[in-house]
């Protein structure tokens, strides 16, 4: 898909020597629709444990970490104990509901054509992100779980990331603190506009553009 960005994008300064390509992907609604997996697991919990909880609000919000949602159903001093259990039934109903969006496996693939590695941030569990990857045969170098929003930007500047792909203004807030590119697509909870607000460089439809768009990227750095 074209950007829906009509802003010119605007690369980082040119380093010397030239860092290898790195760039890091969110997991959740940027690289699988993991929304009917989180659905079965949280209706899994609330059976469970008797809590009512309103799981299309669940979904229709997913990026930040598992107690924050947690917390707008369970009390404080219940939200630990819920959240290990929701991650330990998370297998059996999550993963194989979960589909992959429409051009997560050749944006990995991309990086890869380019000589780059493709690495995993997400705010997920890291076990459970690397289910969903092995389910789904996306591949990256790395993975790395359990950071959001700001805290994605330390284990992205660790592996030195030149740009970081995700769904939400807390994968933007990341990306700035790795002084990485930010990519963003709508294919989550935020908007164009939110995510360009948010400082976005870049807002793809979806990852159908990405390829096309990072081989830019990589020419520009070239250059």
């Amino acid at each position: 898909m074209a950007s829906t960005d009509q802003h010119p994008t605007q690369y980082p300064a040119p380093l010397s020597p030239r860092r290898p390509l790195t760039v890091g992907f969110d997991l959740d609604m940027t690289l699988v629709d993991s929304r009917p997996g989180i659905a079965a697991a949280y209706r899994a919990l609330s059976a469970e444990t008797g809590v009512e909880i309103d799981v299309d609000l669940v979904v229709s919000r997913i990026g930040p970490p598992l107690e924050t949602e947690l917390a707008h159903w369970f009390p404080a001093d219940r939200v630990p104990a819920a959240a290990d259990r929701y991650r330990e039934i998370y297998p059996d109903h999550a993963i194989a509901p979960s589909t992959a969006l429409a051009g997560a496996r050749e944006s990995v693939a991309a990086v890869r054509a380019l000589g780059g590695r493709a690495i995993v941030v997400t705010a997920k569990y890291e076990p459970n992100a690397k289910l969903h990857l092995a389910h789904l045969g996306i591949e990256p170098d790395t993975v790395v779980g359990s950071l959001w929003a700001e805290a994605k930007g330390e284990a992205l500047r660790e592996h030195g990331a030149q740009v970081y792909v995700g769904d939400h203004t807390g994968d933007v807030r990341g990306a700035r603190v790795a002084g990485a590119l930010s990519a963003a697509v709508t294919t989550g909870p935020c908007d164009a506009a939110e995510l360009r607000s948010a400082g976005a460089d870049v807002v793809l439809e979806d990852l159908t553009g990405f390829p096309a768009w990072l081989a830019a990227f990589e020419a520009g750095r070239a250059a």
